[in-house]
C-alpha cells in the first residue's frame, strides 16, 4: 500500500507506474483504493469509480471494475458529498455525518479487496490524503484502518517538491499510533528536481530517525501532464500554443475534466482554463462548458463571475459553444429539480442558448456508450454519468446518434452544441473532424497511444529509481 505523507504527493501516478511495471514483468496486477474523493469519475464494470483507478486499471491492461475503488465520495457542496459504494449511489451525507457512516463501509471495502486478491498475483493499494491526519483515524477505511484490517504493508511517500520532506516523514511517524506506525515498512521520496545524490544526507537522516528503509528517490516525471489528472487542483493556466483557442471556465464542482486532455495535446490548439475572477476570453474560437457535480449551483457561480455576459460577447464575435453533461444542461432554457436532487427543490433559468429544458431525476445513468457523429460519420466510444433528462426542439439536430436515437442537441445555426457524452475527444477521428470543422488545424496523433507510451515511460522511470524488487518482497511478506 502506497500512502502519502500529505495530499497530492503523487500516489496515484506511483501506483499507475508500478502497476504498469509489474504487469510488464508478467504478473497479474490489480489496483485498489479503498476510499476516493473525486468528481472525476469513470464508468467501470458494475458502476462508477475514481478516474485514477481507471487509469491504473489501464496500466494493468484490464477493464476497470468497481472493486478497484469500492467507496467513492463525490462532493456536491462545501459540506456534503454523494457516497458511491461498489459503483452505486448509497446516499448523500454532510461531512460531519460521514464519520458515523464509515464503520459500515469497511465490510464492502474488504469484500472488494478480497475479490481482487483472489484473481491477482499482486494488488497495489493507494491511500487517500495522509495517515498523519490522525483526527480522522476513528473508523478509518482509507489509510491505516484499512491497512491493519487487511494486514497490508505500507510504504510512505513524501513530496520533496513542496519542501519539508524530512518533517513530512519523521513527523508522520511521530503522530501515528505505534500500532499504525508499525505497518510502515519503508519510505520513498517523490518529485525530486535536480541530482538526487544531493539528498543523500537527508535520506540517511530519515532512515536513522524512523528506522524505515528507504526504497528510492524518484526524480520529477515531466510527462505527468500527458496522463489524465484526477484532482481539480491540477487544473489551471494555459496548455499548448496553437492558434485555435479553447476556453473552459473552472466551475466550483467541475467534473470529468479529463474530457479536455486530448484537446490539450493537439499541436494546433491552446487550451485555457479560466479561473474564477478572470473573464472568459471573447477572442476564443471555442468555449466549452464542462461537466459539473452540482449543475444548478455551478450555474449560479457561472453567472456570479459575469461569464454569462462574456459568453454572449464571444458568441457575437463568432465563437462556438459546446456544453458537456452539466454544461449541456446549463445551455438550455430551464433546469428543474422538483425532488431536490441537488439540494432544495428548485427551478432555475438556464443560459437560454439551446432550445431545450432539463428535469433532474433520481435515476442516474452510468453507462459506456457507442455513438456516431452524423456530421462527419465518425464513431465515438465514450461514457455517460449523469442525472436528469433533457428534451426540446434542438434535440432534432443531435450532436450524435446512439443506436439510431438522438443524443445531444444543436442550435439551428450550428454555433451552440451540447452532449451528455464524456470522452468524445479521445476518439481520434472524431476529434480531428470536429476541430477541422471549426477551423482548427488538427494533428494526426493517437491519444490512446500517447497514454500507453506515457505509462510505459512512467514504469521505466520508477523502475530506474525505486527498489522494485524490495517492494515485491514486501507484498509477499504479509
Amino acid at each position: 500500500m502506497i500512502q502519502g505523507a500529505g495530499s497530492n504527493v503523487g500516489k496515484s501516478l506511483l501506483v499507475a507506474g508500478l502497476c504498469r511495471h509489474f504487469t510488464r514483468q508478467g504478473l497479474t496486477v490489480r489496483p485498489f483504493k479503498p476510499q476516493n474523493m473525486s468528481n472525476n469519475a469513470a464508468v467501470a464494470v458494475g458502476g462508477e469509480i475514481g478516474r485514477a483507478q481507471a487509469l491504473q486499471a489501464r496500466a494493468c491492461g484490464v477493464r476497470p471494475h468497481v472493486d478497484m475503488n469500492p467507496v467513492l465520495l463525490k462532493p456536491e457542496s462545501e459540506t456534503g458529498a454523494q457516497v458511491i459504494v461498489q459503483g452505486r449511489r448509497l446516499t448523500t451525507v454532510k461531512a460531519r455525518d460521514y464519520a458515523a457512516l464509515k464503520p459500515q463501509l469497511m465490510a464492502p471495502v474488504l469484500d472488494s479487496f478480497n475479490r481482487l486478491q483472489a484473481e491477482a498475483d499482486l494488488v497495489i493499494v493507494e491511500g487517500a490524503g495522509s495517515p498523519a491526519e490522525v483526527n480522522l483515524r476513528a473508523g478509518d477505511i482509507a489509510n491505516m484502518g484499512f491497512a491493519r484490517a487487511a494486514d497490508v504493508p505500507v510504504v510512505l511517500a513524501g513530496d520533496i517538491d513542496r519542501g519539508g520532506v524530512i518533517a513530512q516523514l519523521v513527523g508522520t511517524q511521530a503522530v501515528l499510533d505505534p500500532a499504525d506506525a508499525a505497518m510502515i515498512r519503508g519510505f520513498l521520496i517523490n518529485k525530486f528536481r535536480g541530482d538526487p545524490r544531493l539528498f543523500d544526507d537527508g535520506y540517511r537522516l530519515i532512515e536513522t530517525r524512523t528506522g524505515w528503509p528507504g526504497l528510492g528517490v524518484v526524480p520529477w516525471f515531466p510527462d505527468a501532464h500527458r496522463l489524465p489528472a484526477e484532482d481539480a487542483a491540477d487544473l489551471g493556466g494555459t496548455r499548448g500554443s496553437g492558434d485555435f483557442l479553447i476556453a473552459v471556465p473552472h466551475l466550483n464542482r467541475i467534473a470529468n475534466f479529463d474530457d479536455l486532455d486530448p484537446l490539450a495535446q493537439e499541436p494546433g490548439v491552446t487550451l485555457r482554463i479560466v479561473s474564477p475572477g478572470q473573464p472568459l476570453p471573447v477572442e476564443a474560437d471555442l468555449i466549452i462548458l464542462p461537466g459539473s457535480k452540482a449543475t444548478i449551483a455551478d450555474l449560479t457561480h457561472f453567472r456570479s463571475q459575469g461569464w454569462d455576459i462574456d459568453l454572449a460577447a464571444a458568441l457575437r464575435r463568432g465563437a462556438r459553444v459546446l456544453g458537456l453533461c452539466g454544461g449541456y444542461q446549463m445551455l438550455g432554457h430551464e433546469i428543474a429539480d422538483p425532488e431536490g436532487i441537488e439540494g432544495k427543490p428548485a427551478c432555475v433559468a438556464g443560459l437560454g442558448l439551446l432550445d431545450v429544458t432539463t428535469t433532474m431525476t433520481p435515476d442516474k445513468r452510468v453507462t459506456e456508450t457507442a455513438a456516431v457523429h452524423p456530421a462527419s460519420g465518425t464513431e465515438v466510444r465514450g461514457y455517460e454519468i449523469h442525472l436528469g433528462r433533457t428534451e426540446g426542439p434542438d434535440r432534432a439536430r443531435p450532436m450524435f446518434t446512439v443506436q439510431g436515437q438522438p443524443e445531444g442537441a444543436m442550435r439551428a445555426d450550428g454555433r451552440v452544441m451540447g452532449s451528455y457524452l464524456h470522452g468524445m475527444f479521445s476518439a481520434d477521428a472524431f476529434r480531428r473532424a470536429f476541430l477541422g470543422s471549426l477551423g482548427a488545424v488538427p494533428g494526426g496523433g493517437s491519444y490512446d497511444q500517447n497514454v500507453a507510451e506515457t505509462l510505459d515511460a512512467l514504469a521505466d522511470h520508477l523502475a530506474a529509481h525505486l527498489d522494485c524488487a524490495a517492494l515485491l518482497r514486501l507484498a509477499g511478506s504479509r
